[in-house]
């Protein structure tokens, strides 16, 4: 009775301490890594939307926040993010037979810099875009605008958590 009641506790005890290495998110942070830092994200696209470098770094900021156990710091943090906001682009897609747009893209590009202080071999510089097609006729304003850059914005910021964090 004891060597079972010994073996179950084992046993718990390996399930316990294996599914403390395991993220739902997948991520594989360092377990010396405590903190990180998300540097202001300077829009410099040609064609400038107001605040949306204010919304990209709150919504990278926000994202590793929700899926890390990580601390959100200013400065001195072992992972730091940094980069600029490259594109605001408007285009067609498709044209109608009157040679006006049938349908219009979207597209939000950043440039990201991410710094590993406990592993100098993760860093990396890379390039992200996403877009959004929509109607030629319709038009992009208010709170339709503003839904649509925060659905560009988190498929933006969850490819970078999977690049940087997540490694896929």
């Amino acid at each position: 009775m004891q060597l079972r009641k010994s073996f179950l506790y084992l046993l718990l005890y390996l399930v316990i301490v294996g599914c403390g290495a395991y993220s739902f998110t997948g991520a594989s942070i360092s377990s010396d890594t405590n903190s990180f830092q998300v540097n202001y994200f300077q829009n410099e696209a040609p064609l400038i939307e107001p605040g949306l470098e204010r919304d990209f770094t709150l919504a990278l900021q926000d994202l590793i926040l929700n899926q890390t156990n990580l601390d959100l710091v200013t400065s001195n943090g072992d992972l730091v993010y940094e980069g600029e906001i490259v594109e605001y682009r408007i285009s067609p897609t498709t044209a109608t037979a009157q040679n006006v747009a049938a349908e219009n893209r979207l597209t939000i590009g950043v440039n990201v810099r991410f710094f590993d202080r406990n592993d100098p071999e993760a860093d990396m510089e890379q390039r992200f875009s996403f877009y959004f097609d929509y109607p030629g006729s319709a038009q992009l304003v208010g709170s339709q605008k503003d839904s649509v850059i925060e659905e560009i914005l988190e498929r933006l910021t969850q490819d970078i958590f999977n690049a940087t964090l997540a490694k896929w």
